[in-house]
């Protein structure tokens, strides 16, 4: 079973990005055959950049964090999973706590709880951590609490 597992994992992906491009390029006026190819390359290696850079920024933020909050291990902010294990130990919370954010609704509390606890550790209020669920001011609350002084 676990041989089958990047088999279904990449069909999985390759379904996901068919269910965004065609509906995306089909609001775009073209028809299934008429789609060039090179815009399909571009469109993904656009969101590809766009993920990139955010990654990177996500990061760079956390780890400024962790270093100004004198949390040992900052590096770990680059790395997928161990970087929520380092949210947990700026937050000062229980590393239990990670096993809650696998669960789909509560993982979205967690991290509401989480990130105000880390806004309380630069100094800042805790409704900071709120403001993560809104749109666009969610990418800028990790920036101003990292460089912020």
């Amino acid at each position: 079973m676990k041989q089958r597992a990047p088999l279904f994992k990449g069909i999985c992906w390759l379904l996901v990005g068919l269910a965004v491009l065609i509906p995306a390029s089909a609001a775009l006026g073209f028809q299934r055959e008429e789609v060039p190819t090179g815009f399909l390359g571009a469109m993904i290696g656009v969101v590809f950049l766009v993920i990139g850079v955010l990654y990177v920024y996500m990061a760079l933020a956390l780890q400024t964090i962790a270093k100004k909050t004198n949390t040992e291990n900052a590096w770990l902010a680059w790395i997928p999973i161990a970087n929520v294990i380092l949210m947990l130990n700026v937050a000062k919370k229980p590393l239990w706590w990670f096993i809650l954010c696998l669960i789909p609704i509560v993982s979205i509390v967690i991290f509401i709880i989480v990130w105000m606890a880390i806004a309380e550790a630069r100094g800042k209020p805790g409704w900071w951590g709120i403001l993560l669920i809104v749109p666009v001011v969610g990418l800028i609350v990790p920036g101003y609490l990292a460089w912020s002084d």
